[in-house]
């Protein structure tokens, strides 16, 4: 490939945030840097999120695909798929990959994501015990669920879940373990949970709660056999699904010898200590706070690509987030502080036979936190109001049911009488 004269930006990692970061910066200066992107997986992006339909089998890879080879092309973006970068000679301003190549920059930015974290136990490293990030992940579980009849979940959290409904879908008989005593603990409050676990179990997957994984068993063969839990309660299992959250990645820059601590420490313009390398996505540490989720990462490589941009200061400042599940056919949603303390005041609705639950919790005459189970269309008004701190005192009484029963007081006409 042929390098122009321009400055040479390269990014390390071709998942949601960096190719975000790259989009934003073709938005505002298309022709300021020659580009290169460095990606392990060997395709395009794809939107990482949409990964449970593809295991449940409504939609396919084709159809997550963001910005398939094409895309890189027509950007005139030199694209390493299928390569991994393994050193960052900062003296020499080089990314050194794999396969040995040397790749130049003058700004670098490290998307690195993140990677499933496995428990610690005996037999965690058994053939068919699996994690739930990527494609290849959903291969396999594809292709074992063609000739493997039963698989358990570790992990009740949102992605353990979706991996578990797909995995249902498939024709398995599914089990969830979870150390709580409810399902989404950090997501839902109890009683969405409970209506939440209904719904599942009604679709034919199980749960073992207050569970703790002890050890897995294994066959002759070294395949998984048996799950043990803590309190001797036993599992048969032919497949295990670990989804107890991910770590950071931060290997390549503390290699570097850039700062980091759970993960690449950046500041507001989402720059690390390096001022030619930024950093974006679950890979980075903000004021304190590592990220799992898109909308933040979105925001993160807004503010970045204005930087690279040099269109002036723009900071990253952290905002609440809210929680969807996605699972085709089920609504839950949560936003904010929705466990109630101290003078919070709580309204709530249920209606146990048509499934329907809300939580709204209140602090003076602002809305703090929120729970929606069964219908979720008011969520992302609801949210609005959590971030604008909307003083919600002129309806109040009408708040619970939701946008379309509200009506707002009309502000009184500044408009002088007209005289007859």
């Amino acid at each position: 490939m042929t390098y122009s004269d321009k400055p040479r930006l390269v990014f390390v990692g071709n998942g949601m945030a960096g190719t975000r970061t790259l989009e934003e910066l073709l938005a505002l200066a298309p022709d300021r840097y020659d580009i290169s992107v460095i990606g392990e997986e060997s395709c395009g992006n794809y939107n990482r999120i949409l990964l449970s339909p593809v295991l449940a089998g409504e939609k396919t890879i084709e159809h997550i695909m963001l910005n398939d080879d094409d895309w890189y092309q027509q950007h005139r973006i030199h694209f390493y798929k299928g390569e991994r970068a393994v050193q960052i000679d900062r003296v020499r301003r080089q990314v050194i990959t794999a396969s040995g190549r040397q790749i130049r920059y003058d700004r670098l930015v490290l998307a690195t994501g993140s990677r499933p974290s496995r428990i610690p136990v005996p037999g965690r490293d058994l053939k068919n015990v699996l994690t739930f990030r990527d494609i290849n992940d959903v291969n396999t579980m594809l292709a074992l669920s063609r000739s493997k009849r039963h698989a358990t979940v570790i992990g009740g959290g949102l992605l353990g879940l979706e991996a578990a409904n797909g995995l249902r879908k498939q024709g398995m008989a599914v089990t969830v373990v979870h150390t709580a005593d409810f399902l989404l603990n950090r997501q839902l409050d109890a009683t969405a949970a409970r209506l939440l676990q209904h719904t599942l179990e009604q679709s034919g997957i199980q749960f073992m709660l207050n569970a703790a994984t002890a050890r897995i068993e294994g066959t002759a063969e070294g395949e998984v056999r048996q799950l043990v839990c803590s309190d001797g309660r036993t599992l048969k299992t032919d497949m295990v699904v670990m989804a107890t959250g991910v770590s950071p990645n931060i290997e390549l820059a503390d290699s570097a010898g850039l700062r980091c601590d759970r993960g690449i420490l950046v500041n507001d313009v989402l720059q690390t200590f390096d001022p030619a390398i930024y950093a974006v996505g679950e890979c980075i540490q903000h004021r304190g706070q590592v990220f799992g989720l898109v909308a933040p990462t979105y925001q993160q490589a807004r503010v970045c690509a204005n930087q690279l941009a040099e269109r002036g200061f723009a900071r990253y400042i952290q905002t609440p987030a809210a929680t969807q599940l996605k699972i085709t056919g089920i609504h839950a949603f949560s936003a904010g502080q929705f466990q109630e303390a101290g003078s919070h005041q709580v309204i709530r609705f249920v209606d146990q036979q048509e499934g329907l639950y809300k939580k709204l919790v209140l602090d003076g005459n602002q809305l703090v936190g929120a729970v929606l189970y069964g219908d979720t269309q008011d969520g992302a008004w609801f949210f609005d109001l959590i971030q604008q701190r909307t003083n919600i005192a002129p309806v109040r009484d009408q708040l619970i049911f939701g946008k379309d029963f509200c009506h707002w007081p009309q502000p009184a006409s500044s408009a002088l009488p007209v005289a007859a």
